[in-house]
């Protein structure tokens, strides 16, 4: 299996593609829906696709270049090429039978970020979970899955923390609430099992684990647990995906992300030392 290297995956390449055919339209002063009936679609398909939310059809990016007054040869085969690259797909696609659609686009996305910036507050986050404690997790989100699905739905979990320990993984760092270290998932020697974790992941030079004290009542980041995405295209925007029940939200505009990225600073700010996390990783652990 090939391993997209940071910002190649087929997520980034369709939002990259679409953001040029974008600019590419605006450029000429066209309207979306004039660029949809030249290639026979709708105004909402071309926004789709400028968005990078579809798939791409090589003679429909043919043609909209045409349209577009892109002649050189050496412009159109690299779009033509991104095109394949868009549509080639994930390793995480071959777990399209448990993925929820609206959790696809964000493995996609991880796996291209170059820095991943989380704050949790019920669990510890996924990309630092043993296989015990996650398939605790996911038991309480699907109680009636069968055991095949759950194996599935736990390697997948596992298979995304592989690029954490590769020489082109991402930097993480990731904001932990102390409770979801108190919260007993699993039983005692899951528990037990994942601070012991904790503290040999925070060791990794890519990866900052802090801890958000209780006494500190409250905080920056009240409203609940949130991650932030970040790329190695210079012209691509950060993406703050926040999860909800059954759903998510992904946020790329900058009044939106603002907030957000205040949030991270001053939790980091707030939160323990890698020292401090030591000390509270190796307390709870007496405790369990």
């Amino acid at each position: 299996m090939s391993i997209d290297p940071p910002g190649s995956g087929s997520t980034v390449r369709r939002i990259m593609l679409g953001a040029s055919l974008r600019r590419l339209r605006e450029q000429r002063g066209l309207t979306r829906e004039v660029a949809g009936f030249h290639i026979r679609a709708s105004e909402s398909k071309i926004s789709r696709m400028e968005l990078g939310r579809v798939g791409f059809k090589t003679r429909d990016v043919e043609d909209l270049l045409t349209l577009y007054g892109v002649h050189d040869d050496a412009e159109r085969r690299g779009l033509l090429e991104m095109v394949r690259e868009a549509n080639t797909p994930g390793w995480w696609h071959k777990f399209g039978e448990v993925l929820p659609n609206w959790f696809v686009t964000y493995v996609g996305l991880e796996e291209a970020a170059s820095v991943i910036r989380t704050y949790e507050v019920q669990f510890v986050p996924g990309l630092l979970q043993t296989a015990a404690y996650a398939r605790s997790v996911i038991l309480l989100g699907y109680p009636d899955a069968p055991e095949d699905e759950l194996e599935q739905r736990v390697h997948l979990r596992m298979q995304r923390q592989e690029r954490l320990t590769r020489k082109d993984g991402p930097r993480l760092w990731a904001v932990i609430d102390e409770a979801a270290l108190k919260r007993p998932i699993g039983g005692s020697a899951t528990m037990r099992e994942q601070l012991q974790h904790l503290l040999e992941v925070s060791t990794l030079p890519n990866i900052t684990l802090q801890v958000m004290p209780l006494r500190y009542g409250m905080h920056a980041a009240e409203g609940g647990a949130f991650t932030i995405l970040r790329f190695p295209e210079s012209d691509l925007s950060d993406v703050v995906y926040v999860e909800q029940l059954w759903g998510a939200l992904y946020l790329d505009k900058r009044e939106d992300i603002d907030p957000y990225l205040t949030a991270m600073e001053q939790l980091c700010v707030e939160s323990t030392t890698p020292g401090g996390t030591a000390e509270i990783l190796g307390e709870l652990l007496r405790e369990t």
